[in-house]
């Protein structure tokens, strides 16, 4: 009883940093013009795409606008950095929990950082939103969009730490779920739909959430045996409770964000470069317009960003030198290079078909509008949607966790 009691406890206190963060972003900031940043922004691509993960903050310009934004950006820059420079590599393996408390506050650093360069960004860019722009408002705006990014950070940790499920991750997944309403009409079913075509959709629809939870929850076990194991007769069974659990998708959402955000990029230069550069324009039109050329730039973008986070995530030497420290192996399969050879092929393999996966979920409504006449579709967030499907699935799983173990240790009583 004493767990399920701190498990309604955890999931008060997520509840709560949720709805104060979320409140946060309709604080405005004074001195701006926000209906007319409002309507103007929504016709831009890439405000569109940050309004994502910012819950709309890019359009009200709040004290919460910029989110989780810069942490998350400042995480990708920490994992890279770790695979640099050696020394960081050696504090995240050998330093235990001091190491991991090392690596967070480097990270909490470069937060502020980059949520410094991004206020300064967004202090520039609403100039022609504002009613008096001068050198106090510069000043004012930086320190409110930055002190409330680093604020989010710090709501993140707390769920991450005393609420459930990963903090940042929810703060994403809320950002999304607030910005359903406002796509609902995206969604309206038309009186010119057949019965058949309403059943074709709802098959459709069942297909990608089908699809989004395969490319979630799919692993490949890879069975690994001890020293001390191999003298035991039943190997099987042995086989079976010791693996290896390397995911379908290890890179999660993020390969389709970048591929997302890569996208809207030539988008934002053919609305910015000078109409007498045609031959810059034409290409980009050209490459846009064209739907096969469109798929293949897509897919590319995918698959490159999915080896890029598998390379970040995994590192088969790692996991083999683990291996051999714990004095297990892979069966049939000799320590050592050997098996940072079969893990690259798995690895690579796995990565290859995750990213296939992703690029399918990613444009299935462009695909379905291409090839039948249902556009119901059009405008639907499959990369939102595979956002929410994840951090549905890490959540459940922890609360099933403390559910189990309070079973587990009612057994014990």
């Amino acid at each position: 009883m004493e767990k399920i009691n701190k498990l309604i406890n955890k999931i008060l206190i997520t509840i709560i940093i949720l709805f104060i963060s979320r409140m946060g972003i309709f604080i405005p900031i004074p001195g701006i013009d926000h209906q007319e940043i409002n309507s103007t922004m929504q016709q831009n691509s890439i405000v569109s795409f940050l309004n994502i993960f910012s819950g709309g903050g890019f359009s009200t310009i709040g004290i919460f606008s910029l989110g989780i934004i810069p942490y998350i950006n400042s995480s990708i820059i920490t994992q890279l950095l770790i695979k640099i420079i050696p020394y960081l590599e050696d504090i995240q393996k050998n330093e235990g929990e001091i190491g991991k408390q090392k690596i967070n506050k480097i990270t909490r650093y470069f937060t502020g950082i980059w949520a410094l360069l991004q206020s300064i960004s967004v202090a520039i860019w609403i100039k022609p939103y504002t009613f008096n722009w001068n050198n106090y408002f510069i000043i004012d705006s930086i320190l409110t969009l930055t002190t409330g990014s680093i604020i989010i950070m710090w709501f993140s940790e707390m769920i991450t730490n005393y609420g459930i499920g990963n903090g940042a991750s929810l703060l994403i997944f809320q950002n999304i779920i607030s910005n359903l309403p406002n796509n609902i009409n995206q969604y309206r079913i038309n009186n010119e739909y057949t019965f058949i075509t309403l059943v074709i959709i709802s098959i459709l629809c069942l297909t990608i959430l089908m699809i989004n939870i395969l490319i979630q929850d799919s692993k490949r076990k890879i069975n690994i045996i001890s020293a001390k194991q191999l003298g035991k007769l039943n190997t099987k069974i042995l086989y079976s409770q010791n693996y290896i659990p390397l995911k379908l998708n290890q890179g999660g959402v993020m390969p389709v964000v970048f591929a997302s955000a890569m996208i809207t990029i030539p988008q934002y230069i053919i609305s910015n470069t000078n109409e007498n550069n045609n031959n810059l324009i034409n290409i980009i039109h050209f490459i846009m317009i064209n739907k096969f050329l469109y798929l293949i730039l897509y897919s590319a973008l995918i698959i490159i960003f999915s080896y890029f986070y598998s390379s970040i995530i995994l590192n088969p030497q790692d996991i083999a030198e683990n291996l051999q420290k714990m004095g297990a192996n892979i069966p049939n399969i000799r320590p050592g290079i050997d098996t940072i050879k079969y893990l690259e092929k798995i690895i690579n393999k796995l990565t290859f078909i995750g990213a296939i996966f992703l690029f399918i979920i990613a444009q299935f409504p462009f695909i379905i509008s291409m090839t039948t006449n249902i556009n119901i579709f059009k405008g639907l967030g499959t990369t939102s949607l595979l956002i929410l499907v994840g951090v549905a699935i890490d959540t459940t799983k922890q609360i099933q966790t403390y559910i189990i173990s309070e079973q587990y240790d009612n057994m014990m009583e």
